[in-house]
């Protein structure tokens, strides 16, 4: 393959065209699922891509076929320098979105309607105040949902990410489900995912199996519609007849979806990660710094991507916890 064609396109023929940009890797929130109960240590300020470092990259990765960025954390809006990077990636060619946790959305609402952002992923992972609290480890569980509402009302595609995890708020499926008769969102139910120090155990899964037989107990055949998903999507969606939004399941530990992957991960301080999975990283910054080119770096890593999660291709291997403690904690990667 020549080192100037088809850099994003992988040994499984997956052309990547989809990137995800962690601008930061602190946070206003402590998610149990995301973050280690002891916290961790942050990056010092210098091996953190500037403003300008992230827009350039950003284009080199555009030029090469990438289509669609995603901003991502640690929260991205506790940044402050959050809206110039916001309106440079916006002068890119590309459908641009974000992945927040929703606290601040209503600083930013008209950076977002200038930078033409399309979607806005908001983390809420219960309806209940108090057990809010518990997995968040802060009291946000108010304002989270006004900015829900707001966005909704300036007009904005909502999607609403919620991480099931066993006995602790799997019993509100429906619940979240009923928001979707009034309201025009999605609901996406996140399989519980494996991290460095967030204590998974396959015990705490909530699967897709799981959420779909509550669905089917809650409501009628008739009145659940299975939606086709769009190319490339890593949810299976589902919307009750009549509801004004939907639901979907995002099942990347029972039924991955390797096979249409297009996704690339880029962290703040500069590292390269083919998959989410990945215990390997590859630093593109310092070689950006040293004024080398990255496209040859780039397309090692595309080659090097395995074809279902960086090679856990059993349920045997996933589910080793031993396994993930080699990988980042979530909140350092930016999902």
């Amino acid at each position: 393959m020549n080192i100037q064609e088809d850099i994003l396109t992988d040994l499984h023929f997956r052309k990547h065209t989809y990137l995800r940009i962690s601008i930061t890797e602190r946070c206003n929130l402590r998610c149990t699922y995301c973050m280690p109960s002891q916290g961790i240590t942050l990056s010092p300020k210098a091996h953190i891509m500037t403003t300008d470092e992230i827009f350039n990259i950003a284009k080199i990765f555009v030029d090469q076929g990438v289509t669609k960025i995603r901003l991502t954390g640690g929260e991205p809006l506790v940044r402050k320098d959050f809206p110039v990077i916001l309106e440079k990636l916006a002068t890119l060619q590309t459908v641009l979105c974000i992945t927040t946790n929703g606290i601040l959305v209503d600083r930013y609402i008209d950076h977002f309607k200038k930078a033409k952002l399309q979607t806005v992923n908001i983390s809420l992972d219960s309806l209940e105040v108090e057990k809010n609290e518990q997995i968040t480890r802060r009291d946000y569980f108010t304002k989270v949902y006004n900015n829900i509402l707001l966005l909704i009302a300036e007009g904005f595609e909502v999607k609403v990410n919620c991480v099931l995890i066993k006995g602790i708020n799997d019993q509100e499926i429906i619940l979240f489900i009923e928001l979707t008769k009034k309201l025009p969102i999605q609901v996406r139910f996140i399989e519980f995912m494996p991290f460095d120090g967030n204590t998974w155990n396959i015990e705490k899964l909530v699967s897709l199996e799981d959420i779909l037989s509550s669905v089917y107990k809650a409501y009628k055949p008739d009145e659940i519609t299975r939606i086709k998903d769009a190319k490339n999507d890593t949810a299976k969606n589902y919307k009750i007849k009549e509801y004004k939004g939907s639901f979907a399941v995002i099942s990347s530990v029972t039924n991955p979806f390797c096979d249409s992957c297009n996704r690339i991960r880029l962290t703040a301080n500069g590292q390269l990660k083919g998959c989410l999975f990945s215990t390997t990283e590859t630093d593109l910054l310092a070689t950006y710094r040293n004024n080398g080119d990255i496209k040859p770096i780039i397309q090692k890593v595309m080659l090097s991507k395995k074809k279902i999660r960086n090679g856990l291709d059993t349920p045997e291997k996933f589910n080793k916890v031993e396994t993930h403690s080699h990988n980042r904690s979530m909140i350092t990667i930016g999902g």
